[in-house]
């Protein structure tokens, strides 16, 4: 984590408990927009903002998932994949998993992740880079909130976790309904009604579903 990336975190979001997961603080945005411009992004729907300032819903779906059934991941391995702001793999920390590794390909959401680990009173190892062309390594339950967000990113999630799977890990996702979710090769575990920010999602309370992956090996995911 760099001193300046954490600066950044620090003045452009406020530490805040979690709007559905209200056991866990995060350094949260108040306001989209501006935050995104100043990343040098271009707020449009297909490019969303900074995941790693704000609790999105299907990561809130997931946290609460884990924080009310802990043995979900106590004493395994974690992880949590796209992190973001490390809220998933924060929540599995508090539930007693042996190790907690956060990936991100934002270094901004690696500092982001720090800082939150931090804030909680857990280790989460935070890291930098694009997993998913590779495997989960030795990670027991993989865990994935809010992934399938566009097309290309939802393909290569999926084959990513399918690798997992096929490897003994158990994935679970959290989703609010995004339209690139392969539901058909999904179990549902639980449903939420999840408050999110009306800037980013239009509403202020998204449907979320947390689901098991299948193992499986159909064509068109290879």
């Amino acid at each position: 984590m760099s001193a300046l990336s954490a600066a950044f975190v620090r003045l452009h979001a406020r530490l805040t408990p979690v709007a559905f997961v209200p056991e866990v603080r995060l350094h949260q945005a108040d306001e989209p927009i501006g935050l995104w411009e100043l990343t040098e992004g271009e707020f449009r729907s297909d490019r969303p903002p900074p995941f790693w300032a704000f609790a999105w819903a299907g990561g809130q779906g997931l946290a609460r998932y884990v924080t009310d059934h802990p043995e979900t991941v106590a004493g395994r391995r974690v992880l949590d994949l796209a992190s973001g702001s490390g809220l998933v793999a924060i929540a599995a920390a508090r539930a007693g998993a042996a190790a907690v590794r956060a990936v991100e390909i934002d270094e901004l959401a690696v500092a982001a992740v720090a800082l939150n680990a931090e804030a909680n009173g857990v280790r989460v190892d935070a890291e930098l880079g694009d997993i998913l062309d590779g495997d989960a390594r030795d990670a027991e339950v993989v865990l994935a909130g809010d992934a399938f967000y566009s097309e290309a990113m939802a393909n290569r999630v999926l084959r990513f976790l399918l690798r997992a799977t096929r490897a003994g890990a158990s994935v679970l996702v959290g989703d609010p309904g995004r339209a690139f979710l392969p539901r058909e090769r999904f179990d549902e575990l639980a449903v939420y009604e999840v408050p999110v920010s009306e800037a980013l999602e239009s509403v202020r309370v998204k449907r979320t579903t947390v689901w098991r992956l299948r193992a499986g090996r159909p064509a068109a995911a290879d």
